[in-house]
């Protein structure tokens, strides 16, 4: 079985939320994005879990008026929560299974 991954060009993304290719560039230089293919920023396509985060980065650029080194470290850190947040959540749902098994022999 394969992975579905879904993807939108550098043209396409620039047009629908309206950025500038330099701004997406800036973007990638500093790690909060990466292209999922492509090797001339021109081919670059992009998953739209990368998108999700360059437009929370360029909305933190834009609203805070912030140097890309914090925002990166911004969005590394609610990169981070959202991890743990998922962790937490299905290690809440295993708990839970546990106890109803537990408790059903009860």
């Amino acid at each position: 079985m394969s992975d579905i991954v879904l993807g939108i060009s550098l043209q396409e993304l620039c047009v629908q939320e309206g950025i500038t290719e330099t701004l997406v560039i800036e973007v990638v230089e500093h790690g909060i994005a990466e292209p999922l293919a492509g090797n001339d920023f021109n081919d670059w396509i992009f998953e739209l879990n990368s998108v999700h985060w360059m437009k929370k980065a360029i909305r933190l650029y834009h609203d805070l008026d912030i140097d890309w080194v914090s925002i990166a470290i911004v969005i590394d850190l609610l990169k981070q929560k959202d991890v743990l947040l998922r962790e937490n959540e299905r290690l809440k749902k295993q708990l839970d299974r546990f106890v109803n098994n537990v408790t059903d022999l009860h």
